[in-house]
């Protein structure tokens, strides 16, 4: 988000056939701002053996069958709140909330975290999967266990809690262009 209005200077600079002299740039910027861009995949990939580990433990756990929470009659089985008259083809005949719970704070997620990306050729892209993925993942879930929705819409709250708190408390923009500013200087 600091170095967004450098990403655009560097976007202007380099119009359409010269990616590879605008992404080497780019890269240049980062180096020197001592950011690094896959930082943001670090929790995923945190996450996912803990999601893979849940996805296979809440539909198979006797300890979670007709154990209620809130609406959900059953963790270990789908939480249905509105039976529909039809199927939907790879939805199911059901509506479950907690399904769309954690996609919607998933959407919300990701427009937070795309909110600090500065626009370029991918932005379209990232537009797309702001839409997509949770789309997915409703279509997906919907006919999952509850438990493991819920897991999901509680990882998602606690991400969003996280950025907000690391933007508005840890990360000190001032700071971040300062030491932009003086790596500049040392260089040759």
């Amino acid at each position: 988000r600091v170095l967004k209005p450098q990403i655009e200077e560097l976007n202007k600079k380099y119009p359409k056939g010269k990616e590879a002299e605008k992404q080497k740039a780019t890269m240049s910027l980062y180096k020197r701002a001592g950011v690094n861009p896959m930082g943001g995949c670090l929790p995923m990939l945190l996450q996912m053996p803990i999601l893979i580990a849940l996805f296979r433990f809440f539909p198979s756990s006797i300890e979670l069958r007709q154990q209620s929470f809130l609406w959900a009659e059953d963790l270990s089985s789908y939480d249905s709140i509105i039976n529909l008259p039809f199927d939907i083809p790879m939805y199911g005949d059901h509506v479950s909330l907690f399904t769309l719970l954690m996609a919607v704070s998933m959407i919300f997620s990701t427009k937070l975290s795309n909110s600090n990306q500065a626009a370029g050729a991918n932005q379209a892209t990232m537009k797309m999967m702001t839409w997509f993925m949770p789309i997915m993942l409703l279509l997906i879930f919907n006919s999952y266990s509850s438990g493991l929705s819920y897991y999901y819409f509680l990882a998602n709250l606690i991400t969003i809690a996280q950025t907000w708190i690391i933007r508005k408390y840890i990360v000190h923009e001032e700071a971040v262009l300062h030491k932009l500013e003086a790596n500049k200087k040392k260089e040759p």
